[in-house]
Order: C-alpha cells, then sequence, then structure tokens
C-alpha cells in the first residue's frame, strides 16, 4: 500500500459513504482511478466491509459489557456456531492468558444481561466488566510506523 491508499483508507474510515466523485475530489485524482485503488483494497481484503455506526443506547441496548469467558474443551463457547447468532453478541475475540475469550455484548436492560450471564454459564465461568463510557471508539487505522 502506497501513500495514496492511506489518504483513501483515511477517508473511507470518516465516512464509507463518500462518491468516488467526493473521494476523487479530496485526494486530487479522477473518478475511475479513485473507483479502481478501491477496488484493489477490497479485493486484496484490505477493505472487507462497509458499515454503519450506531448509537447502542439510542438503538435500546444500552448495557453495554465485555464477558471474559474461562472455558475449554468440548463444551467451550468458541465451540458454539450459534453464538454469534445471540442478538446481545456484538464481537467475540479469542484470547491468550487465563480465558479463552472475551465477548463485546449490548443489552436491552440489566435484567436482559443477567439472562445473557446465565445463558453463557453452562459453558464455563463467566466474568464481566461494564463499560462506563467510551472516551476513545472506532480509532481509524493508520500506517504502521506512523
Amino acid at each position: 500500500m502506497d501513500d495514496l491508499d492511506w489518504v483513501l483508507l483515511n477517508e473511507l474510515q470518516a465516512n464509507s459513504r463518500l462518491s468516488f466523485s467526493e473521494l476523487s475530489r479530496r485526494v486530487h485524482l479522477s473518478s475511475p482511478a479513485v473507483a479502481e485503488r478501491v477496488r484493489r483494497l477490497e479485493e486484496s481484503g484490505v477493505i472487507t466491509a462497509y458499515r454503519a455506526h450506531v448509537d447502542l443506547a439510542k438503538a435500546g441496548r444500552p448495557v453495554i459489557a465485555f464477558i471474559r469467558m474461562s472455558c475449554y474443551g468440548p463444551q467451550c463457547v468458541l465451540r458454539d456456531p450459534e453464538l454469534p447468532r445471540w442478538p446481545e453478541v456484538l464481537e467475540i475475540h479469542r484470547v491468550t492468558g487465563d480465558a479463552c475469550s472475551l465477548l463485546k455484548v449490548a443489552a436491552e436492560s440489566m435484567p436482559a444481561f443477567e439472562n445473557l450471564i446465565d445463558r453463557l454459564a453452562p459453558y464455563g465461568q463467566p466474568s464481566s466488566t461494564m463499560v462506563l463510557s467510551t472516551p476513545l471508539e472506532g480509532r481509524p487505522v493508520s500506517p504502521p510506523g506512523r
């Protein structure tokens, strides 16, 4: 990736709905050249998706937490293909250390969160950390070494 690819990525990370025309104006390239560079970034897997950023509280899920799961073997939560379909589960990370996974979850209420913890308990020991605020979220990726 060259510097121009990083400029394009920076613009798209700030607003993925920019048109090729607007991107070309911002990076001083023709629209076809911008479209070709974006296509190459998509095909190479650098750009994997375009998403809307959702305010979880306004979307009815104000209870946000991280849950560490300590489970291993056949009953491990990571082996359940249904877990990614649970509506409260936003992210699943396989991690090192004394836990096997870290889940980012968003529930509609504390009783719903408690129910989620109860549903996770058969897989192993859940340990939760509630999110009070998020001073930095969705930080854009920048070139390595900068």
